[in-house]
């Protein structure tokens, strides 16, 4: 059964329709209340895929102003404090389809903006709260940042050498992982869910939510015990000698895959080592020795001669590229998985479609696209 695209209410047309191609978001407007982390990253998200963003933001920004992943944005600066802020907010929000957020737990309220009075004013509105610890509860209101989320949900205790304090994966698992994601996956399910009810509603999006919910395979794994999280005993945490990075001769390193028996054979037979290391591949009490072999064994030559070396073989071995090597990579220039936009690589709109792809909006001024909104600025809100 198709469905047909629900179409904006008021029938309006964009300048960036005919630019922006059939992308799957268009005619979608999105307002973004300026923050930083999983908000701007959201936001971009959208902006790929067609969406009109309208980023409100203060005077001297947020301290976290990037070019990359502020792209496709429509920047206005404005003083969302005062009444005369407050009130072409609430003009903003009137036209738009989606309200993303980033502040802790009452402050839009405080404002003036929260979603008790900017969904009144506009049933249709799906008002988005990103937070690491949800809107209830008792850490709502307290400070925090990615460590600190996947620390309490049980993902931080199981990354890292067993001997030593576990190592947080950047701030990729809580913020992007299960903050943006999870909020994007919201939006979309409340945007379909639109179109039957023809209503909006509030989503939140807390990261510890999130991040609970990408811990999901080895919570079930783990009473069956398919898996442990132990450091020492994790398969997928560096503790085996067949899921981990090794060093090579010219101090470069190499990422090693190889969990599944065929894949573990063809990595013993590429290396050249002993016949017997195929044996009782997850025998624990084997591994510091056969990862000490695998070691010394990569350690004999380059990153780049193991990965010449093992290029016709399936098992599961990658270069560990720095982040402007991978720019360079020829799987991903084939990809072009990589883009250069606006003097800058950048990561190129994802996911892919067959039909409706997305791509980096250009930046365009806020008048123009406020006038296409049909809200009216008053004369003394300086326009970024």
């Amino acid at each position: 059964m198709h469905t047909k695209r629900e179409q904006p209410s008021d029938g309006r047309t964009s300048s960036r329709t005919e630019s922006h191609g059939n992308a799957p978001l268009i005619g979608v407007r999105v307002v973004e209340f300026a923050s930083i982390g999983p908000g701007p990253h959201c936001a971009m998200l959208l902006s790929d895929l067609g969406a009109e963003v309208l980023r409100i933001v203060r005077d001297g920004g947020t301290g976290w102003e990037n070019p990359i992943a502020d792209r496709g944005r429509h920047s206005l600066i404005l003083d969302i404090q005062t009444p005369q802020g407050c009130d072409v907010c609430r003009a903003i929000a009137l036209k738009a389809d989606i309200a993303i957020e980033g502040m802790r737990p009452g402050v839009m309220e405080r404002l003036g903006l929260g979603p008790e009075i900017l969904c009144a004013d506009n049933p249709r509105l799906i008002y988005v709260r990103i937070t690491g610890w949800g809107q209830d509860g008792p850490r709502a209101q307290m400070a925090g940042h990615d460590i600190n989320y996947i620390a309490l949900t049980g993902a931080l205790a199981a990354m890292g050498k067993p001997d030593e304090p576990p190592m947080p994966p950047l701030n990729l698992l809580a913020d992007f992982g299960g903050g943006s994601l999870f909020a994007a996956v919201g939006i979309l399910a409340a945007l379909y869910e639109r179109s039957r009810s023809g209503l909006g509603q509030v989503i939140d999006a807390a990261m510890v939510d999130g991040v609970a919910s990408l811990m999901t395979m080895f919570a079930g794994l783990l009473p069956l015990g398919a898996i442990s999280l132990n450091r020492a005993r994790n398969i997928l945490g560096g503790a085996a000698p067949f899921y981990r990075c090794y060093r090579c001769a010219d101090e470069k390193e190499i990422a090693v895959g190889a969990l599944e028996a065929k894949f573990y054979h063809s990595l013993v037979e590429g290396l050249g080592a002993p016949s017997d290391c195929c044996e009782s591949q997850y025998d624990v009490s084997r591994w510091a020795e056969r990862a000490g072999r695998f070691a010394e064994i990569f350690r004999q030559r380059t990153r780049d001669q193991w990965v010449a070396h093992f290029a016709d073989l399936d098992a599961c071995v990658a270069p560990v590229l720095s982040l402007e090597e991978s720019y360079c990579d020829e799987h991903l220039l084939a990809r072009e998985t990589y883009v250069a936009a606006n003097g800058l690589m950048q990561a190129a709109p994802a996911p892919r479609f067959s039909r409706t792809s997305g791509r980096i909006q250009p930046t365009l001024e806020a008048t123009t696209l406020l006038e296409e909104w049909g809200v009216r600025l008053p004369d003394a809100h300086e326009l970024k």
